[in-house]
């Protein structure tokens, strides 16, 4: 089996810790010359492979939620888990989905999702302590969304999912950290800053990979992910907005300056 070929048996495992400990022993093994990137792979059915709970609902009937209370920071750890969970399976699906790369773009992605399914585990273990586990509360599917919507398009996968919807997270973080901080959860802050560092690099991997898609294809990288950004309906990010963390993750300083 191929490297790529593992990574769509891991996006069909429907159980998150199995699909974690899959995930981490595949990165743990990694090998470069298994990747057979030429490969196409017809899609089955059943992906991605998912817990029957959470219960997913649209994005605007998940309540807020506030650390304040031990319900409201389980639902919050929660919501972070999920996604997590997400992420795991969106950089699985970058890995097997898209032929006709180099090597590292598909080593890049399955070391993502490696780090992923760490922050997943991270997660729900301090979840379980509050004693709660995923699945106990609601929660939407935008991350997978726009996983779907970009199928298609490597071009678009990479600008929208990691340089948009993940590098939300880049902005949202040191504001949860403080929250978390202020109810007296500092384990929370210390997996949040875990996630934060890591997420700097997954975002600088979408950053590096949709440059080298548009030098590839003679496009200017601002103007096409406008063109973008548009055709797909992506989410305007809102601030305040995380400009080291962004920097550190690749983002140009006139990219920077259109989120004014």
């Amino acid at each position: 089996m191929s490297l790529r070929e593992a990574a769509l048996q891991a996006l069909r495992i429907a159980d998150p810790a199995e699909k974690a400990a899959r995930v981490c022993g595949l990165c743990a093994a990694m090998d470069a010359a298994a990747v057979d990137p030429d490969a196409r792979i017809a899609e089955p059915a059943g992906i991605p492979g998912r817990p029957p709970r959470p219960l997913l609902v649209p994005a605007k009937q998940v309540p807020a939620r506030t650390p304040f209370t031990p319900q409201g920071r389980a639902a919050l750890l929660h919501a972070i888990a999920h996604i997590e969970f997400n992420a795991i399976n969106l950089a699985l699906d970058a890995v097997w989905r898209f032929p006709g790369m180099p090597v590292g773009f598909y080593l890049d992605w399955l070391r993502v999702a490696s780090e992923e399914a760490h922050h997943f585990s991270l997660l729900r273990e301090h979840l379980q302590s509050l004693g709660f586990d995923y699945g106990d509360f609601d929660a939407h599917d935008g991350l997978w969304l726009m996983t779907q919507r970009t199928a298609h398009d490597i071009v678009a996968r990479m600008a929208l999912v990691p340089r948009t919807l993940e590098a939300r997270g880049l902005d949202a973080t040191p504001p949860l950290q403080a929250k978390f901080a202020r109810a007296g959860d500092q384990r929370a802050v210390e997996i949040l800053a875990v996630i934060l560092r890591d997420e700097v690099g997954h975002v600088a991997v979408g950053n590096r990979w949709y440059r080298w898609l548009c030098q590839r294809d003679g496009r200017d990288p601002v103007c096409l992910y406008a063109d973008l950004a548009k055709r797909y309906d992506a989410p305007r990010p809102r601030p305040p907005f995380n400009h080291a963390a962004r920097r550190a993750a690749g983002f140009s300083d006139e990219e920077l300056a259109q989120l004014l």
